[in-house]
């Protein structure tokens, strides 16, 4: 079995360069917004993934940073329409899943950020 640690980073890891791979949007304003709403949704999940790496096995660190990483992504929703806030949402919605602290429910989110991700970019497609 991974150890949480490692699991976690590579949980972060990999929505990090997913975020960051849906930059290159079709038409331009579109683009400005992914380029966007992608940096700021990466920015979020490397503080998450930096909050809970410290100490893998601390069920508050994790809930609160996850608290905190949900709150950050629903704020980022705000300030965009359609597809590109309900991905967002959906991103948040997937940090409060953890925000118990429960170990388990980090296992589930990385189960799942593929969805997130794919959201993402079909948002900016």
């Amino acid at each position: 079995m991974t150890p949480p640690r490692r699991r976690l980073a590579v949980t972060a890891a990999t929505l990090t360069l997913a975020v960051l791979g849906v930059t290159s949007c079709g038409a331009v304003g579109q683009a400005v917004d992914c380029n966007t709403a992608a940096g700021e949704a990466s920015k979020i999940a490397t503080e998450w993934s930096n909050a809970i790496t410290s100490n893998p096995t601390d069920q508050d660190a994790l809930g609160e940073a996850s608290k905190t990483a949900a709150g950050q992504a629903k704020e980022l929703a705000g300030k965009y329409d359609g597809e590109v806030a309900a991905a967002l949402n959906d991103l948040a919605d997937g940090f409060q899943t953890m925000e118990g602290g429960d170990l388990s429910s980090a296992t589930e989110f990385t189960g799942k950020l593929n969805g997130f991700t794919s959201k993402i970019t079909a948002a900016c497609t």
